[in-house]
């Protein structure tokens, strides 16, 4: 028997409660790197409390100053789209949101816990939905440009909720959907290691030494080659490669996502050209939206097409002028382990781990030399997108070929049949 066996097997024999509280040291400890001192925000689906208790004991060990939770509740959130006033849907708390920000700015870090239903909205009225968006974005504006320019310390982890298991696991009851679910995040997010801690270092230094050779080779574009797919992705100047954690604005060393599987960078605001097509279905605020297909033209999309959920995507990149461009370009092989566990998770979080990746929208700033000292004029120089969303969706596959193209027009085998070569 193997190590990875004989480790799986102990996984397999821990409680239900040891696998969450490893999961919930993992977010605190390594997604996060909480220092002694910090206050901790933190949002989460009502049914994720279990988990969030776990990562609040873990948190005030960590010396956390104080957590602080928001809840969201499914429910509530159909109410409002069955009942609300029609100026219900251009409406959002900028005061709480503002008041986030502010916490941030005071040294806050940011952990929020995914599992609410990927298809809540699939129902709804897809203007009210887009327009709910809009206003959201718009309010956490100032929250999220501190996010994305990596100026606090932040995570992602996951919580398998009922109506999320379901989708995943359609043919199955729900208590045994539930179980799969669980077990598929536990494996991704490699808490399944006798160590995770010490594991989710060893993934970074692996991640790590990938980027630094990406970063070496300054390539001027990617040419992405598949099925339905001949895009060009021309890269920011000046850009960086990132993958396996990084150093915030406030010195804290975080691992945004977890699980994470990608090295992912900036790409120009106006080279990207060609056309690609989705390799998996994209969960947007509650709408599913399948078999993506758009065609960009000087960095920007000039046609889109989806079989389900076209009207939402449509309206998505209609947020603003920057949601037409791409904010985020990643590489990720077919053989992660997400790719390879076959579970389609209908989560961003999950799926964009499985195959290389583009987002729509806003850029890190982080991903550019210098970027976090650069102010939004500066950015747009060196191409770096702007945008009230940022939206990944995957392209890659084992189907995909991926090629650096140096500035002088030649090109070198990145990526064959979704693998590294």
């Amino acid at each position: 028997m193997s190590t990875m066996e004989v480790e799986a097997a102990k996984f397999a024999d821990l409680a239900f409660e040891e696998k969450l509280d490893r999961l919930a040291e993992v977010a605190v400890k390594v997604g996060l790197g909480l220092r002694a001192g910090q206050e901790l925000i933190m949002s989460a689906p009502m049914e994720a409390l279990p988990l969030v208790r776990r990562i609040t004991e873990h948190a005030y060990k960590a010396g956390a100053l104080l957590v602080t939770t928001f809840y969201g509740d499914d429910p509530s959130v159909l109410a409002r789209f069955a009942y609300a006033p029609d100026a219900s849907f251009d409406y959002a708390p900028k005061w709480l949101q503002d008041g986030i920000a502010e916490g941030f700015r005071s040294g806050a870090a940011r952990l929020a816990i995914a599992g609410a239903n990927p298809a809540l909205l699939a129902k709804q009225d897809p203007a009210k939905v887009a327009r709910a968006n809009v206003a959201a974005s718009k309010a956490g504006k100032p929250a999220m440009e501190l996010i994305t320019r990596h100026e606090i310390n932040w995570t992602i982890v996951a919580y398998a909720t009922p109506e999320w298991a379901k989708l995943v696991f359609p043919e199955d009851a729900e208590d045994v959907a539930i179980a799969k679910l669980w077990e598929a995040i536990f494996v991704a997010s490699r808490v399944n290691a006798d160590d995770p801690v010490v594991e989710w270092q060893q993934h970074g230094e692996r991640l790590k030494k990938r980027v630094d050779l990406l970063n070496a080779k300054r390539f001027s574009a990617l040419h992405f080659k598949g099925p339905g797919t001949d895009l060009t992705v021309g890269l920011a100047d000046d850009h960086l490669w990132a993958g396996g954690g990084t150093t915030a604005g406030n010195g804290v060393y975080c691992q945004p996502n977890i699980p994470t599987e990608e090295c992912f960078t900036t790409p120009h605001k106006d080279r990207v050209d060609g056309t690609v097509r989705a390799s998996k279905p994209l969960s947007h605020q509650g709408t599913l939206i399948e078999n993506i297909a758009v065609k960009f033209e000087g960095g920007k999309i000039v046609e889109a097409t989806a079989t389900a959920g076209e009207d939402v995507l449509n309206r998505l990149i209609s947020t603003d002028d920057g949601a037409r461009r791409l904010g985020e370009v990643a590489l990720v092989p077919h053989s992660s382990p997400i790719a390879q566990s076959g579970v389609l998770f209908w989560n961003t979080l999950f799926d964009e781990n499985a195959a290389s990746h583009i987002a729509l929208g806003q850029a890190y700033s982080t991903c550019l030399i210098g970027g976090e000292k650069m102010d939004e004029e500066e950015l747009a120089r060196r191409g770096a997108n702007a945008s009230l969303i940022h939206v990944d969706w995957m392209i890659g596959s084992g189907a995909m070929d991926v090629d650096g193209v140096a500035a002088d027009g030649t090109a070198e085998p990145l990526m064959r049949k979704g693998e590294w070569v």
